[in-house]
């Protein structure tokens, strides 16, 4: 019997040895990391929202660290080059990818994506949160959200509402606008929020749903009316444009963000560095006020939510594309 309960008790402890050593191991390394450069995809062309934040985050953890943290812009297919390009990537910290809500939406319009957003990825934290702004011709005889819908009512007109794209986040904010408010809307989709803005201003179509790093410069020299925000509370770029609902849009909210991952699989203890680091640098002055030059406020979550609000994000668009019958 003394035999047999010895056995017993050392199968048990090599048993709880050998969980601990993977959990040591993964601790070792990320005692030592980062040890050499670290590739931050960013999925967009340089000079946007995204590369902005990217570029930030990585030359505040360049100086942390003492490891150049290099920003690679790999755009193309609505963000999903750069994506792929770190999920196929080794899962050792060393390469990021940032993301953003528009992948939220690929989940649902990109039937054959090459990988699985929820289950591929490891979410390191969610570094921004952001509105779009709806930006009117000034010759549109209305100054706010409730004469542009009466508008429309009185006159029999249907708004036309530019986008950079079918799918877009301009697109949506665009046709669920037309959902909630119960206003006849026609989206008319370019190959760019640039060539929109311009038929906004040039009066080729009525609105348009734009970040606020496109269109602030515009706003303020009048050549578009801000009339409205998405978010639930109003931007400190633009304090005095109310928020959707306010303007009497219930339940509208459409909020843009982004965010930092790493292929699934980087061991746990390294996602928590660099959401340690990052959350840290994203709650700085500094960064608040470079942040704000895209009409940004700064986030940090942990690993943990911002998993759940990925996951919330793509069930809420899936809803929404779905009732806008939307396809690509």
């Amino acid at each position: 019997m003394n035999f047999y309960r010895r056995k017993f008790a050392f199968l048990i402890g090599a048993s709880f040895l050998s969980s601990l050593l993977p959990k040591a191991w993964a601790q070792k390394i990320a005692d030592t990391y980062p040890n050499k450069p670290i590739r931050l995809l960013c999925p967009f062309a340089p000079a946007g929202g995204v590369d902005i934040t990217a570029r930030a985050i990585a030359q505040k953890l360049t100086e942390v660290w003492g490891q150049p943290v290099v920003v690679e812009n790999k755009p193309g297919a609505n963000g999903t080059i750069a994506v792929e390009t770190a999920v196929r990537s080794a899962p050792d910290g060393y390469t990021l990818t940032m993301i953003s809500s528009s992948h939220s939406v690929n989940v649902t319009l990109q039937s054959k994506q090459p990988y699985d957003l929820l289950k591929d990825l490891a979410p390191i934290t969610q570094a921004t949160s952001q509105p779009y702004v709806l930006v009117i011709n000034p010759a549109l005889p209305v100054k706010s959200v409730a004469e542009l819908m009466a508008y429309s009512k009185s006159t029999g007109k249907t708004l036309t509402y530019g986008s950079s794209g079918v799918g877009g986040f301009s697109h949506l904010a665009g046709g669920l606008f037309g959902l909630l408010s119960n206003t006849n809307v026609m989206h008319v989709p370019y190959k760019g929020g640039s060539l929109a803005m311009n038929d906004v201003i040039s009066g080729q179509i009525d609105m348009l749903f734009s970040t606020i790093l496109q269109s602030h410069g515009h706003i303020e020299t009048g050549r578009l009316n801000a009339i409205a925000v998405t978010t639930t509370q109003r931007s400190s770029s633009l304090p005095n444009v109310p928020t959707m609902q306010e303007a009497g849009v219930k339940g509208y909210e459409i909020t843009g963000w982004y965010g930092v991952t790493a292929p699934a699989g980087v061991p746990a203890p390294i996602i928590n560095k660099l959401n340690k680091e990052m959350a840290k640098i994203l709650k700085t002055p500094a960064m608040a006020e470079r942040l704000a030059i895209d009409g940004a406020v700064a986030v940090g979550s942990t690993p943990q939510e911002f998993t759940q609000f990925i996951r919330s994000e793509v069930f809420k668009w899936r809803k929404v594309i779905k009732d806008l019958q939307i396809t690509v």
